[in-house]
């Protein structure tokens, strides 16, 4: 018999405990051993209860979650899911929190929270599954079943039209999900001012992507955006896909600009990698290089392969250090990764690449 993931609910308000106690429920690999009303209680039940998966409000009593997670992350390092509010503040936490070592986050409604919450049941429960086999590092060291339709990229942007023209201007595009944001930072801090102009497609709320980019922005020599439709790409800019739309590189005559499309969810994301790596496949060619970080499934793995049938380099991150090695894993199954690399090394290969 499977052993079922234990998890440990700690939230001040009693609703959200019993409301993610009764979606856990539903799911039989899942067992709710314990819920706590502050980090203090929670310390204790921890050491009691041992178990496998936090849900962890960032807003409690007597500590805050943060707080309570570094020192978490620093004592008994452990897979980790923050709750956390879909607003830009909510988002400037949250990121915090996945920079200090939580997994991933789990979107809390602000109003009518009973009957929206029911809307994140099986992505709530998915991302503990996920995060009960996420590799789990410790502070100081840091640098779903879904039933929804699965659609390829052909439902944005059909398969096998070459529109690439001669040239010697490089773009990097790079995409992840689970882990993502920290493994981009760790890429885009290490990249100089005026390196290659790079799109990046990384499955996140769309209330978070302008919070994520402005993030990025602060810490990097190249500046960051989140991309808006028909803005030119050009060297020394990084351009983040929002979190409501795919992000599509296009050529306009002599010049490449983002294209973003609402169309419907491609392998149930959006942005979807899949998406993105096609639209450079076709428009960049063999001048791209494809990049696909930590995440669970498999969104980029055939994008990835069709830019490495192309002549486009490709890199997969290797996966020690990958948190969640389902996205990358399946574009090295798949034979479409030149490099498979640890992430302290991607940003000197991508350097290298682009200047051969």
């Amino acid at each position: 018999m499977q052993k079922k993931i234990k998890v440990l609910i700690i939230d001040d308000s009693a609703l959200i405990r019993q409301l993610l106690k009764e979606i856990f429920s539903r799911e039989p690999s899942i067992e709710v051993v314990g819920t706590a009303a502050d980090p203090l209680i929670a310390r204790e039940k921890i050491k009691q209860l041992s178990p496998d998966v936090l849900t962890l409000d960032i807003e409690m009593p007597k500590m805050d979650g943060i707080t309570f997670l570094k020192n978490l992350m620093r004592l008994r390092p452990m897979p980790v899911v923050m709750i956390s509010t879909l607003t830009e503040a909510g988002a400037d936490v949250t990121l915090e929190a996945l920079e200090v070592g939580a997994v991933d986050f789990i979107p809390k409604p602000k109003i009518d929270v009973v009957d929206k919450i029911q809307d994140y049941a099986d992505d709530i429960i998915n991302k503990v599954k996920i995060a009960s086999v996420a590799r789990v590092r410790p502070y100081s060291d840091r640098i779903i079943p879904d039933v929804s339709a699965k659609l390829s990229a052909d439902a944005i942007l059909a398969k096998g039209t070459k529109k690439f023209l001669q040239t010697t201007e490089k773009i990097i595009a790079i995409g992840s999900s689970t882990g993502g944001t920290e493994a981009i930072k760790d890429i885009l801090v290490k990249m100089p001012a005026h390196a290659p102009a790079i799109v990046i497609s990384q499955h996140i709320p769309a209330a978070f992507s302008r919070p994520f980019a402005k993030r990025m922005d602060s810490c990097c020599a190249m500046t960051v955006y989140e991309a808006k439709n028909g803005q030119q790409i050009l060297p020394g800019h990084v351009y983040i896909a929002p979190g409501s739309h795919h992000l599509l590189v296009e050529r306009s005559g002599a010049r490449y600009v983002c294209r973003l499309n609402d169309g419907p969810p491609v392998n149930r994301h959006k942005p979807s990698v899949d998406v993105m790596f096609r639209s450079v496949c076709q428009n960049v060619g063999p001048n791209a290089v494809g990049v696909i970080l930590t995440g669970m499934g498999d969104d980029g793995a055939r994008g990835m392969n069709e830019m490495h049938d192309i002549g486009s380099a490709t890199i997969a991150q290797d996966e020690k250090s990958s948190i969640v090695w389902g996205m990358p894993g399946m574009a090295v199954k798949q034979g479409g990764v030149d490099h498979i690399l640890p992430l302290d090394r991607i940003a000197q290969k991508l350097l290298d690449l682009c200047q051969d």
